[in-house]
């Protein structure tokens, strides 16, 4: 995700983000990231661009963060949160996804120092590595079951 500054006329703006859970073999695609001078862990996971739907964008940033290709399954949920260091708004959309393909070679995201795999303990036991308190949540939520067709993201032309 990107740092945007917030409004200053008053007028709330959340930031639009995607963001992807991918499972595979007990394991969980995360990548590590350079931000303000701290390495944090996410979830695959960037802004909506104009002109993009929700899950292509979902699609996207997982590849040009991790070179993996996935194919969206599920919708996990949209999660509202304040980041109380800048103010700014984040509205994520979550989701799950299937791994097909990886691009080892593909160059990652500026900030992404890589991609890599881990469970759900050990992504609990980073606790204060975490980039915010989004990414236990969607996990959570994942973990506990809570997903909806991909037709419960709806976009109206």
């Amino acid at each position: 995700m990107n740092e945007l500054s917030a409004p200053t006329d008053g007028e709330f703006r959340p930031d639009v983000t995607v963001a992807t859970i991918v499972l595979r073999s007990g394991c969980m695609l995360i990548v590590e990231e350079q931000v303000r001078g701290r390495l944090v862990l996410n979830q695959p996971a960037g802004h909506l661009e104009d002109g993009e739907s929700l899950v292509a964008a979902a699609r996207r940033e997982t590849f040009e963060e991790t070179g993996w290709h996935v194919t969206p399954t599920d919708f996990v949920g949209a999660y509202l949160w304040r980041n109380p260091e800048d103010g700014c708004h984040f509205l994520r959309f979550a989701f799950a996804a299937r791994a097909d393909r990886h691009e080892p070679d593909q160059p990652l995201d500026e900030g992404i120092v890589r991609a890599l795999w881990m469970t759900p303990s050990e992504l609990r036991e980073a606790g204060g590595r975490l980039r915010s308190p989004l990414v236990l949540a969607v996990i959570d939520d994942f973990l506990a079951g809570r997903r909806l067709p991909l037709s419960a993201v709806r976009e109206i032309p």
